[in-house]
């Protein structure tokens, strides 16, 4: 768990302000306050003394931001008692996902449909907003979401019906540190659910992690009901993910 741990404290802080705050590493999204881009990683094994949560609780206030916090419970497991003693709750509890390529099991994409990088600007644009329909949010594409969306290059993959053209979902392999890579943003339009496009989404970033040396690709999806897509492709729970916040 803490190889994970680890992988989550080197990546989550890139093109982001981070602070460091007694055993936390508190980063801070440069362009927006999405409580989800702002978030403290606890050190592995942290036990924090009261004071260095009020501190941290600081770093987010004094910037107008939610106080948060994002971790493994078995990278850091006293951590929780003492975070709910300064009265921060827990926002939500999800699995932890992992896939190796022994575990691994394809799922290709159905018919009228087709898994491809995105070609240009307008369709790095098409590919964000369409998994910000999918997540329930806007289909405005900010800039800096457009140049994330362009920095994953090949990594990111855009679902298109091929009798429209429509773009109707996608997702994005993250860097491989140390032999372990992260899935994630993957999403699929309403009107396109329930064909297996999620988990043809999911084999092909999973391949193209494993294709590119990770021996460990992860995810965390929002709700245990996603996490039977997952583990159409191979995916074994390892784990549970802990949001934290104070309101």
């Amino acid at each position: 768990m803490s190889v994970i741990q680890a992988y989550v404290r080197t990546t989550a802080p890139r093109g982001r302000d981070t602070e460091r705050v007694g055993p936390f590493l508190a980063t801070f999204a440069r362009d927006t306050g999405h409580p989800m881009l702002n978030y403290a990683i606890p050190d592995d094994d942290a036990v924090p003394s009261a004071a260095e949560i009020v501190r941290l609780t600081a770093a987010y206030r004094r910037r107008g931001l939610l106080p948060r916090l994002e971790f493994f419970t078995e990278a850091a497991p006293d951590l929780e008692e003492r975070l709910i003693d300064q009265g921060y709750a827990v926002e939500r509890r999800i699995p932890l996902m992992t896939c190796t390529p022994a575990d691994f099991v394809d799922r290709p994409a159905p018919a009228g449909i087709g898994l491809r990088a995105p070609s240009n600007e307008s369709e790095a644009r098409g590919l964000r907003a369409a998994q910000n329909v999918a997540f329930g949010e806007s289909p405005d594409v900010s800039d800096a979401e457009l140049a994330g969306t362009l920095a994953h290059g090949e990594r990111a993959v855009l679902v298109e019906d091929t009798v429209t053209g429509e773009i109707v979902g996608g997702g994005v392999a993250l860097e491989i540190e140390n032999g372990t890579a992260e899935i994630a943003g993957i999403g699929v339009a309403a009107t396109h659910r329930h064909r297996g496009i999620a988990s043809a989404i999911t084999a092909h970033l999973t391949r193209l992690g494993h294709d590119r040396g990770a021996h460990t690709v992860f995810l965390t999806p929002g709700d245990e009901g996603i996490a039977t897509v997952y583990r159409r492709v191979g995916y074994q729970r390892a784990g549970e993910c802990v949001h934290f916040c104070l309101g």
